[in-house]
């Protein structure tokens, strides 16, 4: 997928002094995860709540074909972990950009793109392994403002097949579809890690 985007250049993301919300209500204590070993679905986990790093790469961990030819496993977003049906919050006003459904194994599931304008910017921000029922409280082209609910968070057997989770995606380019390449693969690093920003530009420091 990537070698069909133009491999253009991307300012660094300017937040200032902008206020943003969190996607998810999260506890003062959580797991932060390490997958530089791989991924164990039957981990028992120390809580419901847990968040999994921006730039790791994940060994072993994307199985389904979609990664294989490129042997991504750069991860370029961030996932936060929660109890299936939780609420998944907008960060910043903005619309709907897209609505659909990744529905490949090991893929995002049910998957919603916004589109945000701050400081003369315009960014796109993807939520992933939702829960099906997410895509039918939208249209494109919908508007929202920060906080309010896009979604929830999906179970095994419509997120793609992981344990339930959002996966949050910042994008400076237009999508062309209800997709972005959540994991890249090291020859594409450079580039993705300006086309697809630190989400913690906005989430915050959610983990150091």
């Amino acid at each position: 997928m990537i070698g069909t985007i133009h491999k253009q250049s991307f300012p660094p993301l300017q937040t200032g002094d902008v206020q943003f919300s969190p996607i998810i209500s999260l506890p003062d204590d959580y797991e932060i995860y390490d997958f530089t070993k791989g991924y164990d679905a039957q981990r028992l986990r120390s809580s419901p709540y847990g968040v999994g790093r921006y730039n790791e790469r994940r060994p072993g961990m994307y199985e389904g074909e979609q990664y294989q030819a490129d042997r991504r496993d750069i991860h370029v977003g961030v996932d936060i972990a929660a109890p299936v049906g939780e609420p998944v919050h907008a960060f910043f006003d903005g619309t709907i950009f897209k609505l659909g459904d990744n529905a490949l194994p090991y893929d995002y599931g049910p998957t919603i793109i916004t589109r945000h304008e701050w400081l003369e910017q315009t960014v796109y921000a993807l939520h992933g392994h939702l829960a099906r029922s997410s895509l039918s409280l939208w249209s494109e082209e919908d508007t929202f403002t920060a906080g309010q609910i896009l979604g929830q968070i999906g179970e095994k057997s419509e997120n793609g097949g992981w344990n339930p989770h959002v996966h949050f995606q910042l994008c400076l380019y237009e999508p062309q579809t209800h997709d972005l390449p959540g994991v890249v693969s090291v020859r594409d690093r450079e580039w993705a890690l300006k086309a697809f920003p630190d989400p913690r530009l906005v989430l915050g420091p959610i983990y150091p």
